[in-house]
């Protein structure tokens, strides 16, 4: 067996080079500081027939190079001889080092190329019965999540791959489609307690079958199968696992029912919807009960509880107080799990405005996942933005788009970013070409909107605001802040009545109605509105800073103390 001294890859002793890097190959280990003895190199004959440093150049041809006693020996032996001699022994090394690279990847095939990146289909529902789709889902996004954890490999993330739920799969379409090197894609099939998991595992460039495997197993035993699964999987890929508590093959809990209980939550959670956020917390909430240091089941808790917030389903005093406990809890439970930190972070900034703590809970959690595209996307919108570095703020969601270019979310709040950053044009570039791939996402059709009224397209923005549904505090937050600007007086009070009328039935942001007493020229009534919003908690303040629709108040004596208050001065 040789090995690359570089980079320690292993080869068998007919190879002379590195496939990846070109170092000589040598005998046993390749660490530096082992014995001579056992990094002798490729071309090296065994010390009993070797060759010393002080032996002549003849030596290097071998034992048939010593002179004879021919009439011709001396001729054999002339400079010039001897020349072609070395020149016809390089060619030969030359031709056994090319015949060993090519059966070399001749025998080895699609695995001489190293995959990168890997893309993990929604499981196919065999069970006949919906009840059962949580499992199907619920695996696929277990694997990306631990798959995620390498931090090696691209993993397309479950945004992305959900669309092809359902759908035939063409192998060579979507990789080039997620720009991926490898696709896995499996099958599940229950009955009763009875669980058949059929997984394969191919290369996208070659079309090749890397792995294929059947799993006969009961219920009980799904959380093992995963593990099992995803540490396959990293060793036909020979990936490296680093840090001292491996993801891929970590524990976040021994309790069957929990786990399948947390996989029904995140099927929840994924939707969006009031009614699914509010089962996704129950389902979070079961999970604990039956494991009380499942860290990850009290993470779930607290995200839903914030998005129930950021989507005006709650106000943030009554969202945010749960999801800091949930936080917490998870944190005391699992100190290492960076989505506990970024979900304490969050709760720090949002709420706490404790704007150095929590860009030190985000910076941790950066450093113990990279990968993790919520991350970078709330530590852009919940600290970057709110304390004024926008440029950092778009780097930050722009990562976070790259590993999941599939979210329209984070598609509408970097042209929000944009927005806040002053450049107005390429906000409204951004938020028209997201909105174009999903017209129907409630982010994307709002920041269209309010990018219309940015650039000053109010009759855009009350076009696009008209055709959102009745009563959305978005939607009358666009036409009203539009109706102002145009002198449609009015008009816009009325839609300011609206959000009265919703007191008490719907949660709405006060920012929106202060904004639309700004483009009316009232402050008072802003300011008015800014305090109530301060009093909630709200968000949606916390952008004050960067706000492009109460920059007329920056010069008020009281916007600066209600920046000071906050913290943010």
């Amino acid at each position: 067996m040789k090995r690359c001294p570089e980079c320690g890859r292993e080869y068998d002793n007919t190879m002379a080079f590195c496939l990846d890097d070109g170092a000589e190959l040598l005998y046993g280990p390749a660490s530096a500081d082992e014995p001579a003895t056992a990094i002798l190199g490729a071309y090296s004959v065994p010390p009993s027939g070797g060759y010393s440093p002080d032996d002549n150049a003849t030596k290097l041809l071998g034992q048939n190079t010593a002179k004879t006693e021919t009439p011709e020996g001396a001729a054999l032996n002339s400079p010039k001889a001897f020349n072609r001699r070395l020149l016809l022994a390089s060619i030969v090394i030359a031709v056994i080092v090319i015949a060993g690279l090519a059966g070399y990847r001749y025998l080895n095939g699609a695995n001489t190329e190293q995959v990168n990146s890997i893309a993990v289909l929604p499981f196919e529902n065999r069970s006949g019965s919906g009840d059962t789709e949580y499992l199907s889902d619920g695996l696929a996004d277990s694997l990306i999540y631990r798959l995620s954890q390498l931090p090696n490999l691209k993993v397309s993330p479950t945004s992305s791959v959900m669309r092809y739920k359902g759908k035939e799969t063409d192998v060579a379409q979507i990789a080039k489609e997620l720009d991926v090197d490898a696709l896995m894609s499996g099958r599940l099939v229950q009955h009763g307690d009875d669980l058949s998991i059929s997984v394969q595992l191919i290369d996208s460039r070659t079309g090749k079958l890397i792995w294929a495997e059947q799993y006969d197993r009961k219920m009980v035993d799904l959380l093992a199968t995963q593990r099992e699964i995803a540490t396959t999987i990293t060793q036909k890929l020979k990936l490296k696992l680093s840090g001292e508590e491996k993801g891929i093959t970590k524990k976040y809990t021994d309790n069957n029912e929990a786990y399948q209980l947390y996989l029904r939550g995140r099927f929840h959670y994924a939707k969006r919807t009031r009614d699914d956020l509010l089962q996704s917390i129950d389902f979070y909430k079961q999970a604990t009960t039956l494991d009380s240091n499942f860290a990850l089941a009290y993470v779930g808790i607290s995200d839903s509880y914030t998005v129930m917030a950021s989507s005006s389903y709650l106000s943030a005093k009554d969202a945010i107080p749960p999801a800091k406990s949930a936080a917490q809890r998870a944190l005391e439970i699992d100190s290492a799990l960076a989505e506990a930190h970024a979900a304490a972070a969050f709760f720090l900034s949002q709420y706490d405005w404790q704007w150095k703590d929590a860009e030190r809970e985000f910076q941790i959690a950066l450093q113990l996942n990279p990968n993790v595209a919520e991350i970078h996307y709330r530590y852009a919108l919940a600290y970057l933005l709110p304390v004024g570095r926008v440029d950092e703020a778009i780097a930050e969601i722009q990562r976070a788009l790259e590993l999941e270019p599939a979210s329209l979310a984070m598609g509408a709040n970097l042209a929000a970013a944009y927005l806040y950053a002053g450049q107005r044009e390429r906000g409204l570039e951004q938020a028209q070409k997201n909105y174009n791939l999903g017209p129907d996402h409630p982010a994307a059709s709002a920041w269209l909107g309010i990018a219309y009224n940015v650039n000053g397209k109010y009759s855009e923005a009350i076009a696009l605001g008209d055709k959102l549904p009745a009563n959305n505090p978005t939607a009358l937050w666009i036409l009203g802040y539009a109706y102002a600007k145009t002198g449609r007086r009015s008009e816009a009070e009325a839609t300011l009545k609206k959000f009265k009328d919703l007191e008490g039935t719907q949660y709405f942001s006060r920012t929106f109605t202060a904004g639309i007493y700004v483009a009316l020229g009232d402050r008072d009534k802003a300011f008015a509105e800014l305090e109530r919003s301060f009093e909630e908690r709200e968000s949606y303040l916390t952008r004050i800073k960067v706000d492009p629709f109460l920059e007329p108040l920056h010069d008020d004596p009281r916007f600066k103390d209600l920046m000071k208050r906050m913290g943010l001065q």
